[in-house]
């Protein structure tokens, strides 16, 4: 009788190695070692994950020359000279006015945190006052209240993917000269879309296995809660392997595909993304 996850489970230590990934955009990012540039470059090399693989890492290659080898030092210390240097890059329909936007959401974002994870955090406000109490507070009776009067963030549970997905993209396009053109090029689930490029990123930053390819310097975002990223080798072989039954590819399919393997393993179903990634792309199936 087929065992699914046995199966699975083998073809994941099959691909999840260093070896596979030579090819791989997760590739790119593995030749930094600070956690600021990891993260600056992975984003990027996520974002620019479309097209040949070759063809990908040539252009991640040509946005670090253009960033003088250091990305996180250039995006926190260049001026507006500087910029010159990323005057006609371009992959596909990303171009020079979205990189520029990029760099600008970057320089902001790393003026106020000192990791990319804080972006995919939703803001929750960590006490308020009371329905009740609000008639009668003055700024004296603010100071004095007690804790029984306000509504604590006591018990924050883990960040739902979705939520954070959408924060994100609020969040990236929150300054106010932002590129209408952008949009395009950062989803989210209220868009319907999958967010392939965003849930491999995420996978990227938030698993820890030792195996050396996914990082796992994240820890706000908990592998359990991932989402598996559905391109097009993932969807095709989910679908044959009957993880997926919805017809279309949208965002509630990505759902269903990781419902179905959280069934196989609850506390880290993307790592299965290898397993499906692998089988489709080497066209064991």
């Amino acid at each position: 009788m087929f065992d699914l996850k046995t199966f699975l489970d083998d073809k994941v230590d099959q691909f999840n190695r260093p070896d596979f990934i030579e090819s791989d955009p997760i590739s790119i990012p593995h030749r930094f070692t600070k956690k600021e540039d990891i993260e600056i470059i992975g984003f990027f090399a996520a974002m620019l994950a479309w097209g040949q693989r070759k063809t990908i890492l040539n252009k991640c290659t040509d946005l670090i020359e253009r960033m003088d080898g250091s990305p996180y030092d250039y995006i926190i210390n260049h001026q507006e000279e500087d910029l010159k240097s990323l005057l006609g890059f371009k992959h596909r329909t990303f171009n020079d006015t979205d990189l520029l936007y990029f760099v600008s959401f970057f320089k902001h974002h790393y003026s106020h945190y000192s990791s990319l994870e804080e972006a995919f955090i939703p803001k929750v406000k960590q006490s308020e006052f009371r329905e009740e109490y609000l008639d009668f507070q003055t700024e004296e009776s603010i100071e004095l209240s007690s804790s029984a009067c306000l509504l604590q963030n006591l018990r924050r549970g883990p960040v739902v993917i979705e939520d954070a997905l959408n924060h994100f993209r609020s969040y990236f396009f929150s300054l106010d000269d932002y590129p209408l053109r952008t949009r395009k090029h950062v989803s989210s689930p209220q868009q319907k879309s999958t967010c392939k490029r965003l849930n491999m990123f995420l996978r990227w930053m938030v698993r820890k296995d030792n195996k050396g390819v996914d990082f796992g310097i994240w820890t706000k975002l908990s592998p359990a809660s991932l989402i598996c990223p559905c391109d097009v080798h993932v969807d095709r072989v989910a679908r044959k392997l009957g993880l997926i039954s919805r017809k279309q590819t949208d965002w509630l399919t990505a759902i269903e595909l990781t419902q179905n393997l959280r069934q196989l393993d609850y506390k880290d179903p993307v790592k299965y993304d290898f397993a499906l990634f692998g089988l489709g792309v080497e066209k064991e199936m």
